[in-house]
């Protein structure tokens, strides 16, 4: 018989301090560089993309993942908003930027993919579990 106490549950969010620091700075950034990118073409565009980047993580989220979800989505869809995010960040700072920052912005990105995996782990494992909370597709 196993300790049920002392098995990690997939019901409890991980603890994912270093992955949300590196995951809102990587937000920052795409939240600057898109715009800056989109700028040399057309404002609308600019402004835009700051409403998309901004307002979708904010209406869209998984229940457990955030204290107040306004429009609940599986946990796959907060993972692509996060995707989203980090391709934006990236993509723009290529674009707009010197290579001197957009290089560090990459290893950003990259860093915030390898310490999203437990969150997206459990993301994932949210969707099959409707009976704990998650949402089932």
């Amino acid at each position: 018989m196993t300790d049920a106490a002392a098995a990690p549950t997939t019901s409890e969010r991980p603890d994912d301090r270093t992955a949300s620091v590196l995951r809102f700075a990587t937000e920052l950034v795409a939240w600057v560089a898109t715009p800056w990118a989109l700028a040399a073409h057309s404002w609308l565009p600019a402004a835009a993309s700051v409403v998309v980047l901004i307002g979708l993580p904010t209406l869209f989220s998984t229940p457990g993942d955030k204290a107040h979800v306004i429009v609940a989505v599986p946990g796959w869809g907060t993972i692509l908003l996060v995707l989203l995010q980090l391709a934006a960040a990236v993509i723009s700072s290529w674009l707009a930027w010197p290579a001197w920052a957009a290089v560090p912005v990459t290893v950003l990105a990259a860093a915030t993919v390898v310490t999203e995996r437990r969150r997206w782990t459990w993301l994932l494992s949210r969707d099959h579990r409707a009976d704990r909370g998650g949402c089932s597709p």
